[in-house]
Order: structure tokens, then C-alpha cells, then sequence
């Protein structure tokens, strides 16, 4: 027995050490993976090759390996946190150098827009245009919108809703006082936005007229109802000639809007011509304001052109999704797509990695999204520090993709991976290690004694 042994089973024990250590010290780092050392015995060579005899001169480190196995997920409050649920890396750039790999979610936004880590290296992903749309290809550091978004003008309205067929007739289409809710059924209000985001509050008055004939049977048992229409107020006009709505000093409309009327069966409306199949969409031009010059001139939603009364782009009111039964009134539904202008309010991270922004308006879109790497042998990645990783030839080149596709795993926002140590484990490997230090130190006390031993011959 040598001193050789003993010295080289010290030093195994003491990397051993070294690398539970740094477990240990990092068991509390979001998304750090533990390694382990790994160990090869040793034996002397020889140019006539090795005997069968040979006796090891010890023992070496062949490998400290990390493992990436998956780390518990901690919820947090914070949107920009982010946690992979199973496989893949986020990339991170400063912009000059190479592309770094990192399980440490802990992101935020810098000054400019971009998202970054706490080194100021920021997400890589796809951008997304003007309108929302994500620009797969070439991925680049992901900067948040700055600017708010503009308001939407309302050119649709979708309406779903039940007229009572048990009422009772309340007009006959000559028009309706809007303070008297006897010369109507029911009314709903409702918002729509010009061309600058102003919001119009739009009134629709349900009016029960006079039966009419059906144009198969000629009975006189299609229910007919009139629809009239208010803007802020004031009446609206319903054609391009701007056919003759004329509200009174009181803004009390004289004729509808439109008027529907319905089968004996109670199915869809015919809107308002019997013999379109299907229904026509109607046209809803909404005043803005009324000119002086010349007087009651009106405006008309989006556009304020003084000399082309009709220049205005109308609303569409889709009206086929009406019905009339023999139960209560009632609104199930009310779609329009326009809105006011909006500034940025927060953003929100979701699973598939597209990063939505949102507005103070209620809209939401697309800015962008997460772009994830992996490789085929990550223990052959490069620790780098700062809980990021650097591709090397060992580990192949980047395999990219986006969350939730593929081999990857889903983005969870407002949590982060914690490190994958297991302070149990660690202890008990500590224990392990620590004795197998003690015990190859033994050897080196043993071999002294035995050269002290033959020392002290005479």
C-alpha cells in the first residue's frame, strides 16, 4: 500500500464535498440544477501492457454532471415571473455575444421596453406586427409596446335577444316619445365609438305595431315590430338619402329605424324586405353633433365632412339572431367592435409563450412570443454563472420551438422553477462523503506507521 491511494480518495472526497457544498449553497436559487460528482478508478500503465495482478493507485474525478431534472413550481405575484413546466431553456442575449440558455425565470422590464433578467440580458422571441400578429422567423429580444392603442371605430353590431309576442300593440310606426315608455315595449341601451373613440350611448326602442299579412298564406298573423333608434339623444337617419327621420324640439323620432316582422311560427325576422334570403344587414348612421350651417345638418359617426352629408361609414346592426316567443323580454347577448383609445396597463404571459398586452380600454393583443430552446445532450451545456448555460459541441446545437409544442413544456407566468436540490439527499451524501474522507486519510495514518515501522529496523 502506497501513499498514492490515500492521497487521491482525499481528493475525490474533498471535490465531492466541494460539489454537495455547492448544492446545498444553491438550494434556494430558482432554477439551479444540482450536479454530481462522478468517479472512475485508477491503474498504472505499462508498454507490455497491464498484468492480471495490477493492483489501483487510486481513484479520479471523471465528471461533475448536472442534472436536469425538474424543480418544484412556487406560485408568485409577479406577471413577468416565469416557470418551464418540462423540457427547454430561455434564451437570453445581450445582443453582441452568443445566445445563453437559463431555467431562471425571475424577468423584468428595463427602461427601454425589453424584458430582461437581473445581468440586464434580455428574452429572446417572436415579435408581433402592428395589428397583433406574431412574426415567426428569425427571434429577437422581445420590447413591450410604450404607446397606448388607438381607438377602433364601430362598424358592427350583433344583437341576440327575445321579443314577448304576449304584448300587447303599442304604436303604429308614426313614432314614439321617448320620456313615455307607453309608446313602446322595451328598449336596451348600448355603446359605440366614432372614429376617435368617443363613445356614442345608443338607445333601441322596441315598438309592437299592427299585424300583417304573411306573404305565402296572406293572414293577417305576422307580428310586425318597429325599431327605433337614439343617439346621445337624438335620432338617427337609417339610408344614404338620409330618408326622412325628422325628431321634433324634444328629439322624439316620427318614423323607425327599421321595422322586423316575424312569421306565425316564430321564426327568423325578415329584415326588412320579405323577399331577401337571408336578411340584409342594416345600416345605422349615428349623429355626432348638428352643424348651424346649414341648420340640422348632421354629422355622421367618424367622419365630420360639412358638405357630403353621407360620407360617413354606417354601423352594421345584424338582426338575425332576434327572435319572438311567448316568454319575457330578454338580452342574451350584445356584441360591437369598436372601442376608445387605450394605454398600456400590464401585461400577461400565457401558456403557449405569447406575451398578450393589455390596455386600460379592456383590449388585449399580442406583443410578442417566448421562443425556447433545447439540445440533445444538455449535460454537454457550459455553466456560465448567473444561472445561465452556453452551447457547446458537446451539446449540439439549439433544437427551437415555441411552449407547449412539441418536446417542449408550457410557460406558467406568475411562478418560478426553484432549484431541483434536495437538501436530504445532500446531507446524507454529505455524511457519505465525509467519512470516506476520514477513511482514506486512515490509510495515509496506516501506510506512516508501516514506514515508521521499517524505519525503526536495526
Amino acid at each position: 500500500m502506497g501513499f498514492q491511494q490515500g492521497l487521491s480518495g482525499l481528493n475525490a472526497a474533498s471535490k465531492n464535498l466541494d460539489v454537495i457544498g455547492n448544492n446545498v449553497a444553491n438550494a434556494s436559487t430558482v432554477g439551479f440544477k444540482a450536479s454530481r460528482a462522478e468517479f472512475s478508478d485508477v491503474y498504472a500503465a505499462a508498454l507490455s501492457g497491464a498484468g492480471v495482478n495490477n493492483v489501483g493507485i487510486g481513484v479520479g474525478l471523471s465528471a461533475v454532471a448536472q442534472q436536469f431534472t425538474q424543480g418544484n413550481i412556487t406560485t408568485t405575484e409577479n406577471p413577468l415571473d416565469l416557470a418551464i413546466n418540462g423540457q427547454g431553456f430561455f434564451q437570453v442575449s445581450d445582443g453582441v455575444n452568443p445566445r445563453l440558455y437559463t431555467r431562471n425565470g425571475q424577468f423584468k422590464v428595463n427602461r427601454e421596453g425589453f424584458i430582461v433578467n437581473n445581468d440586464q440580458l434580455r428574452l429572446v422571441g417572436y415579435p408581433a406586427d402592428g395589428t397583433g400578429v406574431i412574426q415567426p422567423g428569425i427571434a429577437q429580444p422581445l420590447q413591450l409596446p410604450t404607446s397606448g392603442i388607438e381607438a377602433n371605430q364601430t362598424t358592427e353590431v350583433k344583437l341576440e335577444l327575445n321579443l314577448d309576442s304576449r304584448l300587447p300593440k303599442t304604436g303604429t310606426g308614426t313614432g314614439i316619445i321617448l320620456n313615455d315608455a307607453t309608446t313602446y315595449n322595451n328598449a336596451i341601451p348600448l355603446s359605440v365609438f366614432n372614429a376617435k373613440g368617443d363613445e356614442i350611448a345608443v338607445t333601441m326602442y322596441f315598438q309592437k305595431g299592427d299585424p300583417v299579412a304573411d306573404p305565402v298564406t296572406g293572414l293577417l298573423d305576422n307580428d310586425q315590430w318597429h325599431i327605433y333608434v337614439t343617439a346621445d339623444g337624438r335620432a338617427v337617419t337609417t339610408t344614404d338619402a338620409d330618408a326622412a327621420i325628422t325628431p321634433d324640439a324634444n328629439g322624439n323620432p316620427d318614423l323607425p329605424w327599421t321595422t322586423v316582422v316575424f312569421p306565425r311560427n316564430g321564426g327568423l325576422p325578415r329584415i326588412p324586405d320579405p323577399t331577401a334570403s337571408p336578411p340584409v344587414l342594416l345600416n345605422l348612421r349615428i349623429p355626432d353633433q348638428v352643424d348651424p350651417n346649414p341648420p340640422n345638418q348632421i354629422l355622421k359617426l367618424g367622419i365630420a365632412d360639412f358638405t357630403n352629408d353621407n360620407a360617413a361609414t354606417p354601423v352594421a346592426i345584424n338582426l338575425l339572431n332576434l327572435t319572438e316567443n311567448g316568454s319575457a323580454f330578454s338580452v342574451t347577448d350584445v356584441f360591437q367592435d369598436g372601442y376608445s383609445p387605450g394605454q398600456l396597463s400590464g401585461i400577461l404571459i400565457e401558456g403557449n409563450g405569447i406575451v398578450t398586452a393589455r390596455y386600460s380600454n379592456g383590449q388585449t393583443k399580442p406583443a410578442g412570443q417566448v421562443e425556447l430552446a433545447n439540445f440533445r445532450n444538455v449535460q454537454g451545456l457550459q455553466p456560465m454563472g448567473g444561472n445561465v448555460w452556453a452551447s457547446t459541441f458537446a451539446s449540439g446545437d439549439a433544437i427551437l420551438g415555441v411552449p407547449g409544442v412539441g418536446n417542449f413544456g408550457a410557460l406558467q407566468a406568475g411562478a418560478l422553477e426553484d432549484s431541483n436540490t434536495d437538501l436530504t439527499i445532500e446531507l446524507v451524501n454529505m455524511i457519505t462523503a465525509q467519512r470516506v474522507y476520514q477513511a482514506n486519510a486512515q490509510t495515509i495514518r496506516t501506510q506512516d506507521q508501516v514506514l515508521q515501522t521499517i524505519t525503526n529496523l536495526r
